[in-house]
């Protein structure tokens, strides 16, 4: 069976497992190990299913995930996110939309102690919807801000998609997280931006707040000192070069958890749902990246990687082109593919072709990560309105999916404009790395 031909069927076969709502993990692992026993040998495939699997949950480098998401979890049952959202309620309640700015103040807040996007936009959902609905805010601005404020989820430190990356590629992941956080104020502004245009064209869509004078405001700060602490253990950590991006996982654990009990704002029941939740989420990552490596070894046998990228590296355009179209690439495959699995899929294949038109490789992995931003709030995978849609199934159920993705589209806008900025200047990603040097 001709190679090529056998690669392009695959992916079909795998879209079409995905769209039978197959997990995408087993789709590709099924597909990618079929795949390769009818190009190798069924020997081979039997061969490469255990050891990869194996590979993958005794990569020390990846022990980071389950650490970062537990981190989380304890920071969301603690009631972390909670004060988060309080805090910048105080300051921006008062103004038009100013809830939407809170809440995805407190997402990019909230993705300092998280590092997921789902499980950012999940819990925000459960504090931030509410109140918006209360105060009268259109069903759109309100899931939408939400579902894209999840996002941020994915760029600021520490983020389980730039700790894959520099898995894949061997950057430093340290120089990753601390590269992120320039990008991801960047991308909060604009998204206050953009709430602050819909209430222009529409005032009904984000009615004022209440409003705090700076006494209670001020108070409020005192929210903000759990996250601060434990952002300073583990960003500053790395950042002085203290401890490993690993330790510093574990130290962060520590820190939340420390901080938690010490205030007593975490119960035992609250522990042990953090455990469960940290279990089945770094399950299903490990096992998403399994299934990428085992379709990413059918792909090298198929040639399409290769070829493909000696296609886009010879295209007679400028470096510039060749990297939009690069990021396109990434920007489609984002609206069928779910974020880590498609960077699994795709850094290998461009990476190489990045290095030669003379990027640089932690601002790739920066710039990359905005563009799957955009993947999870976009049909029809779009993960974060769906992880939104049910969340609001319970707490606001008038909220329709068409109003969510509806709500989206100036967030979109904001992430282009940002992945623009960063484009034009580039120190905004490298210049907190180039201080650790």
């Amino acid at each position: 069976m001709d190679p090529l031909f056998s690669g392009i069927i695959g992916i079909v076969v795998m879209l079409g497992l995905m769209a039978l709502q197959m997990p995408v993990a087993y789709a590709m692992m099924l597909t990618g190990a079929v795949g390769f026993g009818l190009l190798i040998s069924p020997q081979a495939a039997l061969s490469l299913l255990p050891r990869e699997i194996y590979s993958t949950f005794a990569n020390y480098d990846l022990s980071t995930i389950p650490l970062f998401i537990l981190m989380g979890q304890v920071a969301f049952h603690a009631g972390i996110s909670k004060r988060l959202y309080e805090t910048a309620y105080h300051f921006l309640g008062h103004i038009r939309g100013g809830l939407a700015m809170a809440t995805v103040s407190a997402c990019t807040a909230f993705g300092a102690v998280c590092g997921s996007s789902p499980a950012t936009a999940a819990t925000m959902s459960s504090v931030g919807i509410p109140e918006m609905k209360r105060y009268g805010y259109a069903d759109s601005l309100a899931a939408g801000a939400v579902a894209s404020g999840g996002g941020l989820g994915m760029i600021m430190p520490p983020s389980v998609v730039l700790i894959v990356y520099g898995v894949l590629t061997g950057q430093s992941i340290g120089k990753l997280f601390v590269a992120g956080i320039i990008p991801a104020v960047i991308l909060t502004a604009l998204f206050i931006v953009a709430i602050a245009g819909v209430c222009m064209r529409n005032p009904d869509a984000g009615p004022c707040g209440e409003r705090y004078d700076w006494p209670a405001r001020l108070r409020s700060l005192g929210g903000l000192s759990d996250t601060i602490i434990v952002f300073a253990l583990v960003i500053g950590g790395m950042f002085k070069g203290l401890f490993t991006p690993t330790e510093a996982a574990s130290i962060g654990v520590a820190g939340v958890l420390g901080v938690s009990v010490i205030r007593r704002r975490i119960s035992w029941s609250g522990f042990v749902q953090s455990l469960q939740e940290t279990l089945r989420t770094s399950c299903m990552v490990m096992m998403l990246i399994a299934g990428a490596v085992v379709f990413g070894k059918f792909l090298a046998v198929t040639r399409i990687p290769f070829d493909m990228a000696g296609q886009v590296a010879g295209l007679d355009l400028p470096g510039w082109a060749v990297m939009t179209a690069i990021l396109g690439i990434y920007f489609l495959g984002g609206c069928f593919m779910d974020s880590l699995a498609l960077v699994m899929l795709t850094v290998p294949v461009f990476f190489p072709v990045v290095l030669g038109l003379g990027y640089d490789p932690i601002w790739f992995g920066v710039v990359i990560v905005l563009v799957t931003e955009m993947g999870v709030i976009t049909p029809p995978v779009g993960i974060n309105v769906y992880v939104v849609y049910g969340m609001t199934r319970k707490i606001a159920p008038t909220i329709a999916l068409e109003s969510i993705f509806k709500g989206i589209l100036p967030f979109l806008l904001a992430i282009i404009l940002g992945i623009a900025v960063l484009f034009v200047l580039p120190q905004a990603v490298l210049w907190l790395p180039g201080l650790m040097d």
